[in-house]
């Protein structure tokens, strides 16, 4: 196995609460935070939503991949956007970077929390449904996770509690 960095890379469907869950977590851990969606807005200097509208979906899938290879997430709890795992260079050097945490969550209550998933800036195909995106994605984060997080009906705080242990990056207490 090859060595791994000291980083969490957070992996999930569009809703999963990566963003959300790794700034506590990372606060939790005293570890620096990134949202590489963010990191793609600043290069791009436009919206994920405004990349696919005057490119496509897969340019913006190019542009993530070469944001993944450039950057250095040291120490970092990343949190992915949620079409990471089309790069298999990406997500090779996301492996070199530290461990990758999959945020499970079903398809109801992620159809629950995106209400604009037209507009989301999501990398798929014209008229992929939600549900065919989920099918197809599942798959690869489940290949690449290295844990497995089941988010079912959970809150923030249980969610972190979880990763830290699961990760053994530290001791966390879960509010009564």
């Amino acid at each position: 196995m090859s060595p791994r960095g000291d980083s969490l890379i957070l992996i999930g469907m569009p809703g999963s609460g990566k963003s959300t869950i790794g700034i506590v977590l990372a606060k939790e851990l005293v570890k620096n935070f990134v949202d590489t969606d963010l990191l793609i807005q600043e290069r791009e200097g436009r919206a994920l939503q405004e990349i696919i509208n005057s490119t496509d979906f897969q340019r913006l899938r190019e542009i993530e991949e070469q944001v993944l290879l450039s950057a250095d997430f040291s120490n970092h709890v990343v949190a992915t956007g949620g079409s990471v795992v089309y790069s298999k260079a990406g997500m090779e050097r996301l492996r070199t970077q530290g461990r990758i945490v999959f945020l499970d969550v079903p398809l109801k209550e992620l159809e629950q929390r995106v209400t604009n998933y037209a507009a989301r800036g999501i990398a798929a195909p014209p008229g992929q449904t939600m549900t065919h995106l989920y099918d197809e994605r599942r798959t690869l984060y489940q290949h690449y996770a290295d844990i497995t997080i089941d988010c079912r009906g959970r809150s923030v705080q249980e969610l972190v509690a979880d990763i830290i242990y699961e990760t053994g990056e530290g001791y966390a207490e879960v509010d009564a």
